[in-house]
């Protein structure tokens, strides 16, 4: 019983930083209907700004990782800027291409600035600590990283439903053109959604690079694409269902590998298995709504 709940403790782990990742995919599909290949890209480049941070300015570790947030959030506005509004009014494949673009050159500029070599990343002491209730060991990290995503949640929700901001994110993500001719600043909105998502894969890239300290400039690719099968799953441009698709995922590779060991090497398969079925089966995903052309 104490294995099951600690593995359980486990899933829900990873769980949350999946879904961590899930929303900003969601957020930016929910408006554009453009899956941000980028995405996990951009996380990889937050952690080396915070990673520089502590190294070379001597930063404390928490205005480190608040300045990679708030410079990741700008990057996420330079890329909608530079590289998906001038073929916003083109054709949807022309969007794709362009994520799979910027996607291939933020892994290449790392691999040229940043090196191929990993480098370790710093976990606060008091983040390392392990707490132990009857049997179960809980990593301090892990109850942050559970705490971390529901506030961010609970903020995104905030931010949709309660702003003129998510108003207007709304509104968009209805109808595009019309939103436009009633005066709404249109790129203006987009970019702060960018903004917005890149700045919670910031925050998933840095609690996921203190759950695995060691970063390197292809890291991002198999937490985002995993974080986009959690969208998928949940139904993609659905913030709720962005989460509970991480959650599900997450706790279904650990108990994969905790349950059938002999299948433990086909841990990060099952994500696309997982991907394919639900493409299959329930194309708009567990909560999502189905959407016309």
């Amino acid at each position: 019983m104490t294995a099951t709940v600690q593995q359980l403790i486990n899933g829900l782990n990873l769980g949350c930083l999946y879904g961590l990742i899930a929303i900003g995919y969601t957020l930016v599909y929910g408006i554009l209907r453009l899956i941000n290949f980028a995405h996990g890209d951009v996380m990889m480049v937050a952690t080396y700004v915070a990673y520089f941070g502590v190294v070379q300015f001597m930063l404390p570790w928490w205005l480190a990782a608040l300045a990679a947030i708030l410079l990741t959030a700008l990057l996420g506005i330079a890329i909608d800027r530079g590289a998906y509004l001038p073929v916003r009014q083109g054709p949807r494949i022309s969007a794709l291409i362009t994520a799979i673009g910027v996607s291939f050159l933020l892994e290449n500029l790392g691999l040229v600035v940043f090196g191929g070599r990993p480098k370790a990343f710093y976990r606060p002491p008091a983040l390392g600590e392990i707490i132990t209730w009857g049997g179960v060991r809980i990593l301090t990290l892990s109850l942050w990283t559970m705490a971390v995503t529901l506030a961010i949640l609970a903020l995104v929700f905030l931010v949709i439903y309660k702003t003129r901001l998510g108003l207007a994110m709304r509104a968009v993500s209805r109808d595009l053109e019309t939103v436009s001719l009633m005066g709404v600043p249109v790129n203006r909105v987009i970019s702060l959604t960018f903004a917005l998502g890149s700045a919670l894969a910031a925050a998933g890239g840095i609690l996921w690079a203190m759950k695995y300290p060691q970063i390197n400039p292809l890291m991002g690719i198999l937490p985002g694409l995993k974080a986009f099968v959690a969208a998928v799953l949940g139904g993609i441009g659905n913030v709720f269902g962005a989460v509970i698709g991480g959650l599900i995922l997450g706790l279904l590779e650990i108990l994969l590998v905790a349950w059938l060991p002999g299948l433990a090497g086909y841990r990060d398969a099952l994500a696309f298995v997982l991907l394919i079925g639900i493409l299959l089966f329930r194309p708009t995903g567990l909560f999502g709504e189905k959407l016309g052309e």
